[in-house]
C-alpha cells in the first residue's frame, strides 16, 4: 500500500530535479551580472550570502532588492541582471577554478556582495509543469520570514545553506556531488517554504498557502485518476462553483481540470517509459476509460502521440547508453 503523500512531494515526485551550483561571485561595488535566457528545463539560482544587490528581470515587474539571506529562483529560466545599483561601470570580474566549483572576483573597493550561484535543472515535459505553475520570480526573504513567525521549514533552508556556504568555501573530497545534491534539495526546501509562507506568490504556491484552497489541490495531486468533478472540488473547499473556479483563475490563471489535465499527463509521460506497459494501461492509471480520449489529449498536450513519445524516450535511451 503506497503511502500518504502531501502534493509537493508527489510534485517533485513526478519529475527528476538535478541541482548544479557553479558559482561563487565575491565583488566590491561597482559589480554586475548579466544572465541570457536559459535553456530548455534549466532554472538559475541566486543565494545572497553577504551584502545587497539589485535583481532585475526585463518584463517581470520593478527590480527587486536583495539582500544577505536573499534567495532568488527564476522557474521559467528568465534573463535577467544583478548589479550593485550603484549606476557606476562595474569592474571586470576574473574567474579562477577551485576543485569543485568556479570563484569569480573583482577589484572594486565598494560594498562587498558575497553570493552562490547555479541552476536547477528539470528533465522534459515535467520543466513545462514548473514554468507554467510557479511565478517568473520566486525570492524568498529569510529575514523577514523568520520575522512573521516561519519556524522549522525555515530553519532547514537556512541550514542548508549554510552546508552550501560551507562546502563551497572548502575543496572538500565530493564537494562537487554534494553541492550539487544540496542544490536539487534547495528546490524542494524554496517551494515548501514559500508554500507556508502568508504572502505566497502566484502558482501553485499560492493555492498552496490559501488555507480554503489547498484541499482542492491535494486532491488533484493525491487522486488525479478520479473523475473529480466541479461540484465535489468545491465542497472541499466549502465555497460554490463560480468561487472555485475564480480562484484559479486569479491564483494560476488556469480551471481546476487545467490543472487535472497537466498532472494527468505529467504522470502519463512517466509511465509510458516504462517498458511492457499499454497504452490502455496508462490511459486507465491517469483517469481516462476512452483511450482515444486519452490519446487525443495527450497529442494535445505534448504534440506526440503516446506511441511517438514512448518511441521518443527509447531512443533517448539509446543513445545515452551508447555514449
Amino acid at each position: 500500500m503506497s503511502p500518504s503523500l502531501d502534493w509537493l512531494s508527489r510534485l517533485l515526485g513526478m519529475m527528476t530535479v538535478r541541482g548544479q551550483l557553479e558559482l561563487r561571485c565575491s565583488y566590491g561595488a561597482p559589480w554586475q551580472v548579466i544572465y541570457a535566457d536559459s535553456g530548455a528545463g534549466e532554472m538559475p539560482y541566486h543565494i545572497v550570502l553577504a551584502g545587497s544587490a539589485i535583481l532585475e528581470t526585463p518584463g517581470s515587474g520593478k527590480p527587486q532588492q536583495l539582500c544577505a539571506g536573499d534567495i532568488v529562483m527564476l522557474p521559467q529560466g528568465s534573463a535577467h541582471k544583478l548589479h550593485d545599483g550603484s549606476g557606476a561601470r562595474p569592474k571586470p570580474a576574473r574567474e579562477r577554478m577551485g576543485l569543485n566549483l568556479t570563484i569569480s572576483e573583482n577589484k572594486g573597493a565598494g560594498e562587498r556582495l558575497d553570493m552562490l550561484c547555479g541552476r536547477i535543472v528539470l528533465a522534459p515535459p515535467h520543466d513545462r509543469l514548473i514554468r507554467e505553475y510557479l511565478p517568473t520570480r520566486l525570492v524568498i526573504r529569510t529575514s523577514t520570514a523568520r520575522a512573521s513567525g516561519q519556524g522549522g521549514a525555515l530553519d532547514q533552508l537556512n541550514g542548508l545553506v549554510a552546508l552550501m556556504r560551507a562546502e563551497s568555501s572548502a575543496d572538500n573530497l565530493g564537494g562537487y556531488a554534494m553541492m550539487n545534491a544540496l542544490s536539487a534539495a534547495l528546490f524542494a526546501l524554496t517551494l515548501r517554504v514559500s508554500s507556508e509562507s502568508d504572502e505566497a506568490p502566484t502558482g501553485l504556491l499560492a493555492l498552496a498557502g490559501h488555507s480554503r484552497l489547498s484541499p482542492a489541490l491535494a486532491a488533484i495531486f493525491n487522486d488525479p485518476a478520479r473523475d473529480w468533478t466541479l461540484p465535489e472540488l468545491a465542497r472541499l473547499c466549502s465555497m460554490s462553483r463560480a468561487t472555485l473556479i475564480r480562484h484559479f483563475q486569479d491564483k494560476v490563471g488556469r480551471s481546476p481540470f487545467d490543472l487535472l489535465t497537466d498532472v494527468r499527463m505529467a504522470l502519463a509521460a512517466n509511465e509510458l517509459k516504462r517498458p511492457g506497459i499499454s497504452t490502455e494501461a496508462v490511459a486507465e492509471t491517469v483517469g481516462y476509460q476512452s483511450v482515444a480520449a486519452f490519446r487525443r489529449a495527450f497529442s494535445q498536450h505534448f504534440g506526440l502521440t503516446p506511441a511517438d513519445w514512448r518511441r521518443s524516450q527509447l531512443d533517448k535511451q539509446q543513445v545515452a547508453v551508447g555514449s
